[in-house]
């Protein structure tokens, strides 16, 4: 009987095969990896601690600014101004006005508050309610109440307020914006700097992983040139370094974590005593998941990316005599 070799059946096992061996030697390169940084306890940590510092500190002032964005988020009222019309101005030709105004492609709603109903509300909130009562006729007028859009810039916003401030049923526009423009402005720039800061310190931690992987590479050179004299490729001696590159991407972008969670749980009881002496709450805007994980990957990518760099450098240098 003649026997028949069924090819498609053998290559899906070699290839499993040279997958699984593959794997084999990446895992145990990276704990061999892992077992070189934890035989030098204290020189590991002090890389360590110097990768996590340098992350900290951008993920610490983009915290800052999303919980000065998240209370600044408090304040769009600020954003609105106020129109005071004239008094001789009636209920429907205000009612008409806000319809008119509101229709604008730059206001986003327009609130009408009666005279009748802020005579109300001063008398409430002031306390001389009796005394107003003796008041033959009210004299406060209508006044709308104008909340421009979010896609308005600072320009746009004056335009706003002048072409209203023009209309012959205008008395007054009142707005207080500018302190609020200029802050979201500060934030801004915050923010570019966060982005420039970010990458220099990203330079940093490449040239420190980079220095530390170099003098590894030295102290390990006899060993590197025994391993290339009995035919070892590059790419198989590089290996080693590119773990201890990853591990101290993942070490040093872990321990950036937990110092910026530390740092915010720190901050929790000083900011609820302060909240408290207002009487209101402040919750502290934290990391998300995925900032998180993004720290975690740009640490990884840098560790990576600093002992490829380095190996590639210094591998070509070394060659057995």
């Amino acid at each position: 009987m003649a026997v028949t070799r069924n090819s498609d059946a053998v290559a899906p096992i070699r290839s499993s095969s040279a997958f699984s061996i593959w794997l084999t030697r990446h895992a145990s390169t990276s704990i061999g990896a892992l077992g070189r940084l934890s035989r030098q306890p204290f020189a590991s940590l002090m890389i360590v601690l110097v990768i996590a510092v340098t992350l900290a500190l951008p993920a610490a002032i983009n915290v800052v600014v999303k919980n000065a964005q998240s209370v600044s988020g408090n304040w769009d009222d600020a954003l609105d101004f106020s129109v005071y019309l004239n008094l001789d101005i009636s209920v429907s030709e205000a009612e008409g006005l806000a319809r008119l105004i509101g229709q604008r492609a730059d206001v986003e709603s327009v609130n009408l508050v009666t005279a009748e109903a802020a005579l109300a509300e001063f008398k409430q909130q002031s306390g001389f309610g009796e005394a107003l009562d003796q008041l033959g006729d009210n004299p406060l007028p209508h006044a709308l109440v104008v909340r421009p859009s979010p896609g308005n810039s600072s320009a746009s916003l004056t335009l706003l307020q002048e072409e209203i401030d023009n209309l012959p049923e205008t008395e007054l526009v009142q707005a207080d914006t500018e302190w609020v423009q200029r802050f979201h402005a500060i934030l801004d720039i915050v923010r570019q700097a966060i982005v420039i800061g970010g990458a220099l310190l990203g330079i940093a931690i490449v040239v420190i992983i980079g220095n530390t992987i170099r003098l590894d590479i030295e102290n390990r050179r006899e060993e590197i040139e025994v391993t290339k004299l009995i035919g070892a490729s590059n790419a198989f001696v590089r290996r080693p370094f590119l773990w201890t590159g990853f591990w101290y991407g993942l070490l040093g972008g872990t321990f950036a974590l937990a110092l910026v969670q530390y740092g915010l749980h720190l901050l929790k009881e000083p900011l609820a005593r302060l909240a408290g002496l207002y009487q209101g709450s402040i919750s502290v805007v934290t990391l998300t998941s995925s900032e998180s994980a993004a720290i975690l990957g740009v640490a990884i990518f840098l560790g990576l990316l600093a002992s490829w760099v380095t190996t590639a450098r210094h591998m070509r240098r070394i060659e057995p005599r």
